[in-house]
C-alpha cells in the first residue's frame, strides 16, 4: 500500500487540518498499543460507547504518528500532526477500504453463515493456493472492523480473494458487502449464532444474503427455508443472470446430490451426483459439520472446472482448522504462544501484536518463524517487511526455520536459521531458553506441533482453557452500561477467580482498566512482579503486609482504625507523603469497615495528616442480585451517601466513591458514583438468567479418556462400591478428581461430563485424581476429548445442583491444573 493523504480528503468527505498532505500512507492502524505504528501509519481513531481512541493521540504523536482519521481533535494538538475529521471514524475506515477494494479487480470469493464461515476459508485457501496468489481474512477477521481491515492487506501480487462476513444484527451486511464485493459467494451452516439479534430465521437469512447483492453465483445447502429466501432474494436483486449453485443429500434437484456417505476410520466417503456423472469422494473427516464444510469446498473447486483427480487429492488432504493464539507455560520460565499452524504475513502482524500483550516481566521476546507462503509480495519485500515487523516490535532473537527465510538471514539481527524442523530440533539443547516469551508461528508442512511439544512445560493432561476474546466481550459488556467518565475496577483475586490472575491482569492493563483489585498483599505482589503497572487495591490487607504493600507500591483497603493507625505508623517511618489509601464503609454487610459511630474518630485521625491521602471511598452492597431485597440495598446506597459525604466534608476531599458489584452495575445504574467494581461478571457468570445469554463463557475445563473398559452387569465401580452395574456397561476413565477441584458430590449420578457432545454420567465417587463415566452410548476412545465444564455442563448448572455458587465452582479448580489461554 502505497497512498497520497491528500487524495483521502475526498474519499472520506473529510475536513483537512495539517501541514504535509503529500505523505504516502503505507499502514493503516487502529490499535494504539501496536509497536507497527510509525511515521507513515494512518491512524482511525474509532470511538465506540465507552472506547475512545482518540484520547491516545498524544501519545501516538510522542511516539511518531502524525497522520490521524478523527472525530475532534484533542485540545491542543491541533497543529502537531496532520488530521482527517469526519463525522465518523468507523464510517470512514469502511470507506476507505471500499475505495481501497475497488483499486482491484480480480475474483473475490465471500463467505457468510452461522457456522464453519472460517474453516471454509482456511480450506478454500489450501485448496486453491497451488494456482492462485491468495489474500484472506486473517483469523476470525469478519466483523465491521474486521473485514476492513482484511481488504486493506490486499496489494498489487494478489489474483483470488477470500473474506467472510460475520454479522449480529440487521443492517451490518449491507455494509460488508460494499468492502468485500465478492463474485462468488458461499453461504456456510445456518445455526443459531446470534439468534438474539433477529426476529426469526428468515430475517437472518435475508440479512446474510444480503452479501451476495451482486454476486453471479451463489453456492448454498439446498433447503426449504434457505430456497425461499433466495427465491425472494432473487426477485428483488436481478441485476444481472445469477446462477444458484447447490447441494443435497436429500433433494434430488440440488445440482451436486450425495447419495451416499459412509464412514470408515475417521473418513467419510461420499458418491455425488453432477452434471450427469457420478463420482467417488474421500472426505478425512467423519463429524457433520466438516463434512458438509467441505462439501462446501468441492462446489467452489467444481465452479473452477477443477478435475475429479485434482479435486480428490487436495480434499484428502484437509487438515483440522486452529483459529486461536495460546499461550502455554514453557520449559526455564518460558512462556509460549502456539500460532504453529499459520504462517502468513497478516496473521504475523496479529501474532506480534498478542506477543507484546503477553510478554512477561523482564523476559526477551523471542520468534521461531517458518518459511511465509502466499505474501503476494517478491521474496525480497517480503522478507524486508518481516524484518521491519520484527525490528518494531523488538524482538531479541529470531530462529527461522526453512530454506527461504534462511536465506535472507542477513536481514535479521541475533538470528540463527536453520533448513528444516528437523535440523532445528537437533540443536534445541543448544539454543539455551530460558526467561523468554516465544512466539511460534509456522506453516503446516513445518510441524511446529513437535517443537512446541518440546518447549512446553510438562504437566498432566487435564487443562483449563480461558477464552481471553470472551473476557474482553464481557468486559465491554459491562463497560457498555456504564455513564461517561465512570471508573472501573476489575477484581483479579483469588488467581482471577480461578482463571489466572497475571495473564488476565495483562489483558485488562490492554484494555486501560482504572484499577485492578485483589484480596491479598501476596495477590498484588506477584501482579507487580509479572509487569502489571496498573494501579492494585487490596481488599483484606493485614497488618503484616503493610511493608510489602509500601514496598510494591500496591494501595491497601483501610476498615479499621487498629489497621488504620497501625499503617500511619509505618507511613510516617518511611516518610511517605499522600500515600493512597482506600476506606471502606460498612453499610449493613457487617463484615468489614467503619460504622456509623466511628466515622469521627477516622475523620479525627486523618484530619491534617499528609503522610496519607483517600484516594477512594467504598463499601459493598449484600443483595445486589436478589430482587426481594432490592430496599436494603436502597437503604445501604443512601447509608454510604451519607457517610462518605460526611468524610468528604470534613476532610475537604474528592475521592473516587465506589459500591456497585456486578449485579450492582446491571440493577442499580443510578448509584455508579465514579467508579464500578466488576467481578465474576467478566468470566462469563451473572445472577440474571436475562443477562446471562449476553456473556461469553470463558473457561473450559478439559481432560482426556485415560481407559476405556466393560464391565459385566453385577460389577461396581469405585470406592464404596456405590455404582453398581444393572447391564453390561462401558465405563471410561478420566484423569481428574476432588484434588483438582471436582466436588465429590458431583459424582454418583449427580454429574456428568460432555464426550463427542453427548453427556456421559459420572458413575461411582469421583477418586482424588479420577473420576468414571458410563459411556455405553458413545462411541469414544481412549485419548478422546472430555469436557469437565465449560458451555455444558456450565458452573451454574454444577453450582445449582451442587447447592452452591459458581464463585466455589471456579476458585476450586486446582493450581495444578495447567491454565492455557487462548485468542
Amino acid at each position: 500500500m502505497s497512498i497520497n493523504l491528500k487524495s483521502l480528503v475526498s474519499v472520506l468527505n473529510a475536513k483537512w487540518i495539517g501541514s504535509d498532505a503529500d505523505v504516502l500512507i503505507d499502514h493503516i492502524s487502529i490499535d494504539s498499543r501496536s509497536l507497527q505504528n510509525g511515521s507513515q501509519t494512518l491512524f482511525f481513531a474509532l470511538a465506540g460507547v465507552n472506547n475512545d481512541a482518540h484520547l491516545f493521540i498524544p501519545d501516538l504523536i510522542d511516539n511518531k504518528v502524525q497522520n490521524f482519521v478523527v472525530q475532534y481533535i484533542p485540545e491542543g494538538y491541533e497543529d502537531k500532526a496532520n488530521f482527517l475529521v469526519v463525522e465518523n471514524t468507523l464510517q470512514a475506515l469502511q470507506e476507505f477500504a471500499t475505495y481501497y477494494r475497488n483499486l482491484f479487480h480480480f475474483p473475490v470469493i465471500g463467505l457468510t453463515g452461522s457456522n464453519g464461515k472460517t474453516i471454509v476459508k482456511e480450506w478454500l485457501n489450501f485448496l486453491l493456493s497451488p494456482d492462485y496468489n491468495i489474500i484472506r481474512s486473517p483469523k476470525s477477521y469478519n466483523s465491521q472492523v474486521g473485514v476492513p481491515l482484511s481488504v486493506i492487506a490486499i496489494n498489487e501480487k494478489h489474483n483470488l480473494g477470500i473474506f467472510e462476513a460475520g454479522i449480529s444484527t440487521v443492517n451490518e451486511m449491507v455494509k460488508l458487502e460494499k468492502i468485500i464485493k465478492p463474485n462468488i459467494g458461499v453461504l456456510t451452516s445456518i445455526g443459531s449464532a446470534h439468534d438474539e439479534g433477529f426476529l426469526n430465521l428468515v430475517q437472518k437469512i435475508d440479512e446474510k444474503l444480503l452479501l451476495f447483492k451482486d454476486c453471479p453465483i451463489i453456492i448454498y445447502q439446498k433447503n426449504e427455508v434457505v430456497d425461499s429466501c433466495l427465491s425472494q432474494f432473487a426477485a428483488e436483486y436481478m441485476l444481472h443472470p445469477r446462477k444458484l449453485f447447490s447441494w443435497s443429500f436429500t433433494d434430488k434437484t440440488a445440482d451436486v446430490f450425495i447419495e451416499k456417505r459412509e464412514h470408515k476410520n475417521d473418513h467419510t466417503f461420499i458418491q455425488y451426483h453432477y452434471k450427469k456423472e457420478v463420482f467417488n469422494l474421500e472426505i478425512p473427516f467423519n463429524d457433520s459439520a466438516s463434512v458438509e464444510n467441505a462439501i462446501s469446498c468441492l462446489l467452489v473447486l467444481l465452479n473452477f472446472n477443477y478435475d475429479q483427480e485434482t479435486i480428490q487429492n487436495r480434499i484428502e488432504m484437509l487438515y483440522p482448522v486452529r483459529m486461536r493464539l495460546e499461550v502455554k507455560n514453557g520449559i526455564n520460565n518460558c512462556s509460549i504462544i502456539d500460532d504453529s499452524y499459520s504462517s502468513d504475513f497478516q496473521s504475523l502482524k496479529i501474532a506480534l501484536d498478542f506477543l507484546e500483550s503477553q510478554k512477561k516481566k523482564g523476559a526477551s521476546k523471542t520468534v521461531i518463524l517458518s518459511d511465509i507462503f502466499q505474501s503476494g509480495f517478491t521474496n525480497e519485500e517480503l522478507y524486508s517487511k518481516v524484518a521491519q515487523l520484527i525490528s518494531d516490535n523488538k524482538i531479541n532473537r529470531v530462529i527461522g526455520i526453512g530454506p527461504t527465510i534462511s536465506s535472507f538471514q542477513d536481514k535479521f539481527p541475533n538470528n540463527k536459521m536453520f533448513e528444516n524442523t528437523a535440523d532445528f530440533i537437533a540443536e534445541i539443547d543448544n539454543l539455551n531458553f530460558n526467561n523468554e516469551t516465544i512466539l511460534i508461528k509456522g506453516a503446516r508442512t513445518f510441524q511446529f506441533e513437535e517443537i512446541v511439544s518440546l518447549l512446553e512445560e510438562k504437566t498432566h493432561e487435564t487443562i483449563l482453557e480461558i477464552n481471553l476474546d470472551a473476557i474482553s466481550h464481557n468486559f465491554n459488556y459491562y463497560k457498555s452500561k456504564l455513564a461517561a467518565n465512570v471508573k472501573m475496577m476489575v477484581m483479579v483475586k483469588a488467581f482471577g477467580y480461578g482463571n489466572g490472575g497475571l495473564e488476565i491482569a495483562k489483558l485488562l492493563e490492554h484494555h486501560k482498566v482504572d484499577y485492578l483489585g485483589v484480596a491479598f498483599a501476596d495477590e498484588g505482589i506477584a501482579l507487580k512482579n509479572g509487569g502489571i503497572k496498573l494501579p492494585i487495591m487490596v481488599l483484606n490487607p493485614e497488618s503484616t503486609s503493610f511493608p510489602s504493600i509500601i514496598q510494591y507500591q500496591l494501595e491497601p483497603e483501610i476498615y479499621s482504625l487498629k489497621g488504620l493507625n497501625a499503617f500511619l505508623k509505618i507511613a510516617r517511618e518511611k516518610n511517605l507523603k499522600d500515600y493512597p489509601i482506600h476506606i471502606k464503609m460498612d453499610t449493613g454487610m457487617h463484615r468489614l469497615g467503619f460504622e456509623n459511630n466511628t466515622i469521627d474518630e477516622l475523620i479525627a485521625t486523618l484530619k491534617g495528616n499528609s503522610t496519607v491521602r483517600v484516594q477512594s471511598i467504598l463499601s459493598h452492597l449484600a443483595t445486589s442480585d436478589d430482587p426481594k431485597h432490592f430496599d436494603f440495598v436502597r437503604q445501604q446506597i443512601a447509608l454510604f451517601e451519607k457517610l462518605s459525604s460526611k468524610l468528604m466534608a470534613a476532610l475537604n476531599i474528592n475521592p473516587i466513591r465506589h459500591i456497585l458489584n456486578t449485579s450492582g452495575i446491571s440493577n442499580f445504574p443510578d448509584a455508579q458514583y465514579s467508579m464500578v467494581r466488576l467481578g465474576i461478571g467478566l468470566y462469563g457468570v451473572s445472577n440474571d438468567p436475562a443477562e446471562q445469554k449476553y456473556l461469553e463463557n470463558v473457561g473450559t475445563l478439559k481432560s482426556i479418556i485415560s481407559q476405556v473398559r466393560t464391565i459385566p452387569a453385577g460389577d461396581s465401580v469405585g470406592y464404596g462400591r456405590r455404582f453398581m452395574a444393572d447391564n453390561e456397561t462401558k465405563i471410561a476413565t478420566i484423569p481428574i478428581g476432588y484434588a483438582d477441584g471436582i466436588a465429590r458430590l458431583w459424582g454418583n449420578e449427580v454429574g456428568y461430563v460432555v464426550i463427542k457432545n453427548q453427556k456421559a454420567k459420572i458413575v461411582g465417587s469421583v477418586c482424588m485424581d479420577m473420576l468414571m463415566v458410563n459411556v455405553s452410548h458413545i462411541d469414544c476412545k481412549e485419548g478422546d476429548s472430555v469436557i469437565i465444564f465449560g458451555e455444558s455442563p456450565t458452573v451454574i448448572e454444577m453450582a445449582e445442583a451442587l447447592k452452591t455458587i459458581p464463585y466455589e465452582i471456579m476458585t476450586s479448580i486446582s493450581q495444578r491444573v495447567k491454565r492455557v489461554f487462548f485468542r
